[in-house]
């Protein structure tokens, strides 16, 4: 699954986002609700953990609430993040993040955002229509001449664009 965040230690980011992943899962799936995606930014010595839910009813504060109480008790006993760390619960919202292939590809032919590891096709951000998903790479149109196909690896970031930003 790839996995659009930052962490710099002695894990990889994406070993570490999924093996938090693997964690919160069944913690989130046992209140009813779908574990949308997890973010782990490094703050210096304090780091962000973000784990964003959804379900068909949506999602209230209250839903977050119960995640979160859930969700400490199981990040305290398997203590996977060294140091200090926030843990946010949130609903991914209107202009939710895509994490995962499956999700690009529910998004095909929306306007999507992208920030990029590096340099593709000569873009390093970009926001376009969502024309493509696979599980290797996406497929986005910046205009009617210009296409970029990008591999999830280098995508650092991605969200759906609601209003032109």
């Amino acid at each position: 699954m790839p996995i659009f965040c930052f962490w710099s230690r002695e894990k990889s980011v994406s070993t570490r986002v999924e093996e938090l992943h693997a964690l919160l899962a069944p913690v989130v799936e046992a209140l009813g609700y779908v574990l949308w995606g997890v973010e782990l930014v490094a703050r210096g010595r304090h780091s962000l953990l973000r784990i964003y839910i959804d379900s068909e009813a949506g999602i209230t504060v209250d839903d977050c609430a119960l995640v979160s109480q859930h969700a400490s008790g199981a990040l305290d006993v398997a203590d996977p993040i060294p140091g200090a760390y926030t843990l946010e619960v949130s609903s991914p919202g209107w202009d939710r993040p895509l994490f995962t292939p499956a999700q690009f590809r529910v998004y095909v032919g929306e306007r999507v955002k992208l920030r990029l590891a590096h340099t593709v096709q000569g873009q390093r951000n970009c926001t376009g229509t969502l024309l493509a998903a696979d599980d290797e790479n996406v497929e986005i149109g910046v205009s009617e001449d210009v296409r970029l196909t990008v591999p999830y690896a280098a995508i650092r970031r991605a969200h759906l664009v609601i209003d032109d930003e």
